[in-house]
Protein backbone atom coordinates (compact mmCIF):
# COMPACT_ATOMS: atom_id res chain seq x y z
CA UNK A 1 0.00 0.00 0.00
CA UNK A 2 1.24 3.43 -0.94
CA UNK A 3 0.00 6.47 1.09
CA UNK A 4 -0.79 9.58 -0.09
CA UNK A 5 -1.00 12.03 3.45
CA UNK A 6 2.62 13.40 3.65
CA UNK A 7 3.34 16.41 5.95
CA UNK A 8 5.34 19.17 5.48
CA UNK A 9 9.32 18.45 6.93
CA UNK A 10 10.50 19.40 10.07
CA UNK A 11 14.08 21.29 10.72
CA UNK A 12 15.52 18.11 10.47
CA UNK A 13 14.98 14.73 10.80
CA UNK A 14 15.28 14.23 14.22
CA UNK A 15 11.66 15.17 14.17
CA UNK A 16 10.24 12.30 12.70
CA UNK A 17 11.89 9.48 15.87
CA UNK A 18 10.10 12.81 18.37
CA UNK A 19 7.12 11.77 16.51
CA UNK A 20 7.36 8.43 16.54
CA UNK A 21 7.70 8.07 20.34
CA UNK A 22 4.86 10.30 20.48
CA UNK A 23 3.06 7.21 19.43
CA UNK A 24 2.02 4.87 22.25
CA UNK A 25 3.45 1.22 23.01
CA UNK A 26 0.07 -0.18 24.29
CA UNK A 27 -2.15 0.64 21.24
CA UNK A 28 -4.44 3.25 21.70
CA UNK A 29 -7.86 5.32 19.72
CA UNK A 30 -6.79 7.61 16.71
CA UNK A 31 -8.21 9.90 18.51
CA UNK A 32 -5.89 9.59 22.15
CA UNK A 33 -2.53 9.16 19.48
CA UNK A 34 -3.85 12.93 17.79
CA UNK A 35 -3.66 14.72 21.53
CA UNK A 36 -0.38 13.00 22.14
CA UNK A 37 1.12 13.91 18.78
CA UNK A 38 -0.60 17.67 19.17
CA UNK A 39 0.48 18.05 23.22
CA UNK A 40 3.98 16.62 22.54
CA UNK A 41 4.97 18.22 19.31
CA UNK A 42 2.91 21.08 19.69
CA UNK A 43 0.87 20.39 16.45
CA UNK A 44 -1.46 23.25 15.71
CA UNK A 45 -4.64 21.07 14.63
CA UNK A 46 -5.73 17.69 14.91
CA UNK A 47 -5.45 17.47 11.19
CA UNK A 48 -1.95 18.20 11.02
CA UNK A 49 -1.52 15.34 14.22
CA UNK A 50 -3.32 13.18 11.75
CA UNK A 51 -1.50 13.05 9.01
CA UNK A 52 1.62 12.60 10.85
CA UNK A 53 -0.05 9.10 12.27
CA UNK A 54 -0.49 8.38 8.91
CA UNK A 55 2.87 9.31 7.73
CA UNK A 56 3.98 7.36 10.81
CA UNK A 57 2.40 4.04 9.25
CA UNK A 58 3.94 4.85 5.90
CA UNK A 59 7.29 4.85 7.22
CA UNK A 60 6.46 2.04 9.26
CA UNK A 61 7.16 3.60 12.02
CA UNK A 62 3.56 3.23 13.76
CA UNK A 63 0.52 0.17 12.74
CA UNK A 64 -2.77 0.39 13.18
CA UNK A 65 -3.84 -2.73 14.75
CA UNK A 66 -7.36 -4.88 13.23
CA UNK A 67 -8.98 -3.15 15.82
CA UNK A 68 -8.44 0.04 14.81
CA UNK A 69 -6.05 1.78 16.89
CA UNK A 70 -2.76 2.89 16.75
CA UNK A 71 0.77 1.55 18.28
CA UNK A 72 4.35 2.14 18.00
CA UNK A 73 6.71 -0.08 16.11
CA UNK A 74 9.87 -0.83 17.55
CA UNK A 75 11.79 -0.08 13.76
CA UNK A 76 14.77 2.15 14.09
CA UNK A 77 14.00 5.39 12.11
CA UNK A 78 17.49 5.59 10.81
CA UNK A 79 17.98 7.57 7.56
CA UNK A 80 18.27 4.28 5.27
CA UNK A 81 15.47 3.04 6.63
CA UNK A 82 13.26 6.42 5.99
CA UNK A 83 14.57 6.76 2.60
CA UNK A 84 13.61 3.44 1.77
CA UNK A 85 10.41 3.76 3.42
CA UNK A 86 9.30 7.06 1.90
CA UNK A 87 10.27 6.26 -1.50
CA UNK A 88 8.36 2.87 -1.42
CA UNK A 89 5.26 3.82 0.36
CA UNK A 90 4.67 7.10 -0.41
CA UNK A 91 2.27 7.64 -2.94
CA UNK A 92 4.22 9.52 -6.21
CA UNK A 93 8.03 9.09 -4.38
CA UNK A 94 9.67 6.76 -6.68
CA UNK A 95 8.54 8.68 -9.79
CA UNK A 96 9.15 11.84 -8.57
CA UNK A 97 13.20 10.78 -7.43
CA UNK A 98 13.33 9.50 -10.76
CA UNK A 99 12.60 12.49 -12.61
CA UNK A 100 15.57 13.83 -10.75
CA UNK A 101 19.17 14.18 -12.35
CA UNK A 102 22.11 16.20 -12.43
CA UNK A 103 20.05 19.70 -13.68
CA UNK A 104 17.80 21.03 -11.11
CA UNK A 105 14.12 20.65 -11.74
CA UNK A 106 11.53 23.03 -10.25
CA UNK A 107 8.69 21.62 -8.24
CA UNK A 108 6.45 22.85 -11.06
CA UNK A 109 8.57 21.07 -13.40
CA UNK A 110 8.07 17.62 -11.73
CA UNK A 111 4.48 18.02 -11.18
CA UNK A 112 3.87 18.67 -14.84
CA UNK A 113 6.00 15.61 -15.46
CA UNK A 114 4.04 13.43 -13.03
CA UNK A 115 0.35 15.18 -13.77
CA UNK A 116 -0.83 12.42 -15.44
CA UNK A 117 -0.16 10.02 -12.44
CA UNK A 118 -2.58 11.59 -10.31
CA UNK A 119 -5.11 8.98 -9.89
CA UNK A 120 -8.54 10.06 -11.75
CA UNK A 121 -10.73 10.50 -8.45
CA UNK A 122 -8.77 12.46 -7.31
CA UNK A 123 -9.84 15.10 -10.39
CA UNK A 124 -13.53 14.57 -9.43
CA UNK A 125 -12.49 14.98 -5.62
CA UNK A 126 -11.38 18.71 -5.70
CA UNK A 127 -11.95 19.57 -9.56
CA UNK A 128 -11.27 22.91 -8.95
CA UNK A 129 -7.93 22.96 -7.28
CA UNK A 130 -6.48 19.28 -7.38
CA UNK A 131 -3.98 20.46 -9.71
CA UNK A 132 -2.98 22.91 -6.69
CA UNK A 133 -3.38 20.56 -4.01
CA UNK A 134 -1.16 17.59 -5.90
CA UNK A 135 1.35 20.33 -7.22
CA UNK A 136 2.02 21.04 -3.71
CA UNK A 137 2.25 17.97 -2.53
CA UNK A 138 4.88 17.10 -4.90
CA UNK A 139 6.77 20.09 -3.95
CA UNK A 140 6.74 18.65 -0.27
CA UNK A 141 8.22 15.13 -1.40
CA UNK A 142 11.10 16.74 -2.44
CA UNK A 143 11.58 18.56 0.37
CA UNK A 144 11.47 15.50 2.35
CA UNK A 145 13.87 14.04 -0.61
CA UNK A 146 16.28 16.72 0.59
CA UNK A 147 15.51 16.08 3.94
CA UNK A 148 16.13 12.54 3.65
CA UNK A 149 19.59 13.40 1.49
CA UNK A 150 17.79 12.14 -1.48
CA UNK A 151 17.79 15.10 -3.42
CA UNK A 152 19.66 18.41 -3.30
CA UNK A 153 18.29 22.16 -3.95
CA UNK A 154 20.29 23.46 -6.44
CA UNK A 155 19.75 26.78 -8.72
CA UNK A 156 16.31 27.19 -8.13
CA UNK A 157 15.58 23.69 -8.36
CA UNK A 158 15.82 20.26 -7.15
CA UNK A 159 18.51 17.77 -8.13
CA UNK A 160 19.49 14.12 -7.40
CA UNK A 161 21.99 13.90 -4.09
CA UNK A 162 25.89 12.87 -5.21
CA UNK A 163 25.58 10.44 -2.17
CA UNK A 164 22.31 9.10 -3.13
CA UNK A 165 22.66 4.83 -2.66
CA UNK A 166 19.66 2.84 -3.25
CA UNK A 167 18.99 1.42 0.17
Amino acid sequence: MRFKLVPAPPASLDGVPDAQRAVPLVPGSEDDCCARLMRRLDFRSRDVARTWLTFLRALELAAKTESGSFVRRRTDPTPAHLRRAFRERIFGAQEVLSMLSADPTTADEAFEAFEDRVPTWEHHKNPDEWRVIWRDRTETVLEWFVLLGAAEKRDGGYVLAESVTHD
